[in-house]
């Protein structure tokens, strides 16, 4: 049994899309990130980073105590690992679903998101910060359109954790100001993902969190106002 700690975020739902691929038994553990959910002590005593998702494994492949794992890319490695699943077993295979899933955890999570923080979220409209993100996901999108152009997933002819990492940060593009249908072989990618079962029964997961009240201004502290200082302090 998985225990994932979770909130429908992007982050969030990159894990029960491979929950839901893989079969795997999982239970849902809302964390309510704008409530401040993450910074409780029981949670950081797993999740250090004060961020989710989060998994305690409770039947680990050596059979020994349960495991936990932070960071989404972790954690969907792990579980690839553990299923045998969504993650190329050859040298050279492997290699190139890990460079796309690094990608995704180094650029395109952090560009998108710091698009959604100063075109949604800033008290202050950044002009700047702004165009800057948004220029920035967009070389990333083309980024992707041009591997898609020459194989159905971006890790090649199978779908992998690759794409699982990178679909909900594409999801929310036109909060990113961006046109998918300028990125044909993207476009083409997304729409087949988004079609899967096992994708619409993951986001179906999130529906019910989704329907909390926006996030308040003390929401936003608690998101974006935190510091070494005052971490599982609230």
């Amino acid at each position: 049994m998985i225990e994932l700690y979770y909130w429908p975020t992007p982050n969030g739902h990159k894990i029960t899309m491979f929950l839901e691929e893989a079969g795997l038994d999982y239970t849902i553990q809302p964390v309510n990130i704008s409530a401040g959910d993450q910074f409780k002590p029981e949670f950081l005593a797993f999740s250090p980073n004060n961020r989710m998702p989060a998994i305690i494994d409770r039947d680990p492949a050596d059979d020994g105590e349960s495991v936990t794992v932070f960071e989404s890319g972790a954690i969907l490695l792990y579980l690839a690992e553990k299923t045998g699943r969504f993650l190329p077993a050859d040298l050279r295979g492997r290699k190139t679903a890990m460079e796309w899933l690094f990608w995704q955890v180094g650029g395109l999570g952090p560009m998108a998101g710091q698009n959604h923080h100063f075109g949604v979220y800033a008290p202050e409209k950044i002009p700047y910060a702004i165009n800057r993100y948004v220029n920035e996901t967009n070389r990333l999108y083309g980024v992707m359109d041009r591997q898609l152009a020459v194989h159905p997933f971006l890790a090649g002819e199978d779908y992998s954790i690759a794409d699982m990492a990178s679909y909900p940060w594409v999801v929310p593009w036109k909060r990113q100001q961006q046109n998918l249908d300028d990125f044909v072989n993207l476009r083409r990618w997304f729409d087949s993902i988004r079609n899967r079962p096992a994708t619409q029964r993951a986001y179906a997961k999130g529906e019910p969190l989704s329907a909390q009240p926006a996030v308040t201004e003390e929401g936003k502290k608690l998101l974006f106002g935190q510091t070494a200082a005052n971490v599982g302090r609230v």
